[in-house]
């Protein structure tokens, strides 16, 4: 939904009519985005009914978090794999992000509800909570996070066929990256971060790209291939549990060891590797180690 135009009056009356069904979702930004929509849109116009519609949404927020602290991707429709405690794609950080905001009260947040700041604050603190409990314990060593865990376990859950339990080297930054985002953080915070900032460093592929290269023999006119590269770094999206070998697993659920064995719409439809911690490594964690190492 773009939000940035008018809607229609069948998109209008779609949305409403839809607004009953039980499978609103923390996926891909949906409702943390609604929710800074809203309170947007209050602060621009002094509409009560857009922050009354956004503490609705933040309530709902809150109703669905696990009391272990963790989120599911969906709710409250748990079926299939949306019950489970949710990394994947950022979801459960976004929302964390969202109430951690609203607790600083500045800006488009001000306005919240002092009840309902009080409770995004317990819930932030129950969501660090659920990170450390949930970082992978590999061989004794702490390591990084998986996409996806079982909300009793707190054990790494599948999801879709593709999505095997493993180390996740892209969902792990923005996990990373919010603990950083800690003021005056604990010591099992700065031990989560420098443990996983020490795996990201350990489980890189050097010398190596992910290229997107003209090919007219294949359905969309080109494939995604991993080719050598001096000087490049890149990171697999999925890593074995208990050997940090890079696996690449397409909709059969078969483990491959290289992106070339995966079918062609899965190879091109999905990101398998990137370079999703390279300005953590390179800016980030330097400058956090900077500001709290020390401290």
């Amino acid at each position: 939904m773009n939000y940035n135009h008018p809607l229609s009056a069948v998109a209008k009356a779609t949305l409403i009519d839809e607004a009953g069904r039980n499978d609103a979702t923390i996926d891909n930004g949906a409702t943390t985005r609604e929710i800074t929509y809203l309170l947007h849109a209050f602060t621009t116009t002094s509409n009560p009914a857009y922050r009354r519609a956004a503490e609705r949404g933040i309530r709902y927020l809150l109703k669905m978090q696990y009391p272990n602290g963790g989120f599911p991707q969906f709710y409250p429709d748990l079926s299939s794999y949306h019950h489970q405690i949710t990394y994947n794609d950022d979801a459960m950080i976004r929302v964390l992000k969202l109430l951690r905001t609203i607790t600083e009260r500045t800006g488009d947040y001000a306005s919240i509800d002092q009840n309902l700041r009080a409770q995004a604050q317990q819930a932030v603190e129950r969501g660090i909570a659920c990170i450390l409990k949930t970082q992978y314990v590999q061989h004794g060593k702490l390591t990084a996070w998986c996409a996806q865990y079982d909300e009793k376990t707190l054990q790494p859950a599948k999801a879709r066929n593709f999505e095997l339990p493993s180390l996740s080297g892209s969902e792990s930054v923005g996990i990373v990256e919010f603990l950083m985002d800690i003021d005056h953080p604990s010591p099992a915070v700065k031990r989560a971060i420098n443990s996983a900032v020490a795996w990201f460093n350990e489980v890189k592929i050097t010398g190596y790209t992910v290229r997107q290269v003209p090919d007219a023999t294949q359905p969309k006119g080109y494939d995604r291939v991993m080719v050598p590269e001096p000087g490049a770094t890149i990171w697999a999206r999925f890593y074995d549990l208990e050997t940090n070998k890079p696996i690449y697993v397409g909709r059969n659920s078969v483990r491959k060891n290289s992106l070339a064995e995966i079918e062609y719409e899965r190879r091109t439809g999905y990101g398998y590797a990137g370079t999703w911690p390279a300005q953590l490594l390179a800016k980030k964690y330097p400058e956090w180690q900077k500001k709290w190492a020390s401290q």
